[in-house]
């Protein structure tokens, strides 16, 4: 196919398939770096896509608007790739791009319309980040990383500089992110709070000028808050203070960061600075956790789980094994 020179990408999902689709993303750049490349995303978090190399407009659109959108216009994009089932917004992509490159959908007649109908089975992968490259290795793309990409603004990680400075955070170290809940649906993956509790309590001991900063969202309230009065000065909460891209930022400036698997985690694994991951065996971390990350210092559930019965513990990860993490990361930056 020729060189496009305007092309759309269309992936409205949650924060952790969004990211997941960025190198796809960066590999169309490397491809045809003279390219525009704009994004519609979900409305709640299509901003963290701001300042991807090569992406000039990030948007959000739905699949209940995209049904109104593009009828009056002539085609604007040369290309598209769609990451998702619903049909409103494949239709949305045909409507606006010569060419469309797409998963197959339940339509027959939509599946014939694409230039590239990709069978989500089509070539074998584990990682998440494989997947959303199928729709570029439909284009003859094969040399992509699977590594997050994301990218902070220098205006932003000097307001994070200054956010923690007025904390009283700036000197502290180490500086160890903290994650501690998942999402409401998946509350299995959760290591328990007690144990991120007794982790710091650890850290503390060994290193007494050690802060921790505990990300988060509003549905995770409980468990944050409880957390931050256990760690009392030596934690400051962000969860459900900031953005995504300011706690991105403020993630920039850490020494460590651990958390269970989630959307901010795969966000961190975009910045060389170590990161223990933890991961329930239902969803492990060779499907889900950072890759191609220089500093991966993940953990898996110790067992298998059975998938018919209810989901092991994730107190199964012992305190001691995640510590000992812990020294072995924060040695990567002379912290000893």
């Amino acid at each position: 196919m020729d060189s496009p020179q305007q092309i759309l990408v269309i992936n409205v999902t949650r924060i952790g398939d969004t990211l997941a689709a960025t190198p796809a993303i960066n590999a169309l750049h490397e491809r045809w770096p003279l390219a525009r490349i704009d994004i519609l995303g979900s409305p709640h978090h299509f901003q963290i896509l701001e300042n991807l190399p090569g992406v000039v407009d990030v948007s959000a659109i739905t699949k209940n608007r995209s049904r109104f959108r593009g009828w009056l216009r002539a085609k604007k994009y040369d290309l598209a790739l769609v990451y998702n089932y619903d049909e409103p917004l494949v239709w949305y992509a045909l409507r606006i791009a010569k060419r469309v490159v797409a998963f197959r959908q339940k339509t027959p007649a939509l599946n014939q319309r694409l230039f590239r109908c990709v069978d989500p089975n089509a070539y074998v992968t584990n990682h998440i980040t494989e997947h959303f490259l199928k729709l570029a290795t439909a284009l003859d793309i094969h040399y992509a990383s699977g590594r997050i990409v994301y990218r902070c603004t220098p205006s932003e990680v000097d307001d994070a500089q200054q956010r923690l400075r007025n904390r009283g955070f700036a000197t502290k170290r180490p500086l160890v992110g903290l994650q501690v809940a998942s999402f409401p649906t998946k509350t299995y993956r959760d290591w328990p709070i007690e144990s991120f509790h007794e982790l710091c309590r650890r850290v503390l001991a060994r290193w007494p000028q050690a802060g921790f900063l505990i990300y988060g969202g509003p549905a995770e309230q409980q468990r944050t808050h409880w957390l931050k009065q256990q760690l009392g000065d030596s934690a400051c909460l962000f969860a459900g203070q900031l953005s995504l891209r300011e706690t991105a930022a403020v993630m920039s400036l850490t020494d460590l960061y651990v958390g269970v698997d989630t959307g901010p985690t795969h966000l961190m694994s975009n910045f060389d600075i170590p990161i223990i991951g933890l991961y329930h065996p239902r969803h492990p971390a060779k499907d889900l956790g950072p890759k191609n990350h220089p500093l991966n210092f993940s953990l898996d559930h110790p067992h298998d789980d059975d998938l018919n019965g209810e989901p092991r513990s994730m107190s199964d990860i012992s305190v001691a094994r995640v510590f000992e993490q812990v020294e072995k990361t924060l040695a990567t930056r002379g912290i000893v």
